[in-house]
């Protein structure tokens, strides 16, 4: 009887620790990794440990931005303190070339999305150095 699934790539469900994609071998009837979670982070830490600070930058500015609608700027909210602390680097390096008139709303927005291209640029990059993680297929 022949496996429905052969040569077909499966998803493990998202609750298991280590999360992987298989492939069904059809010679053997099992299930072989192709890149597994655990594996990619240890063998991909250049790529994931940068990519992961530079998300986290870029939506702690977007929470800047929406928390910034609902709070004052000299706010004493720990919550609001902390977003600041933590994104004004950002804000000082996109202010140099931004013009001056601009509000502060639109300059967070600005740095939001100067990290997005930053973290576009940095993936590129190690495309074509061939250094990124890849998803492989069956062979």
């Amino acid at each position: 009887m022949t496996n429905p699934a052969c040569g077909k790539s499966l998803h493990l469900p998202l609750l298991r620790a280590e999360r992987s994609v298989r492939t069904v071998d059809c010679s053997t009837d099992q299930e072989t990794p192709i890149l597994s979670t655990s594996s990619s982070l240890a063998a991909y830490w250049y790529f994931h440990l940068p990519n992961f600070a530079l998300a986290a930058l870029m939506y702690t500015m977007l929470g800047r931005v929406l928390l910034g609608l609902m709070v004052d700027a000299d706010s004493p909210n720990y919550i609001w303190r902390f977003f600041c602390r933590i994104t004004d680097p950002v804000v000082a390096v996109v202010s140099l070339v931004t013009p001056k008139i601009t509000a502060p709303v639109l300059l967070w927005l600005f740095g939001f999305v100067w990290l997005f291209w930053l973290r576009v640029a940095f993936h590129y990059t190690l495309l074509l150095l061939n250094l990124a993680p890849r998803m492989g297929a069956a062979s």
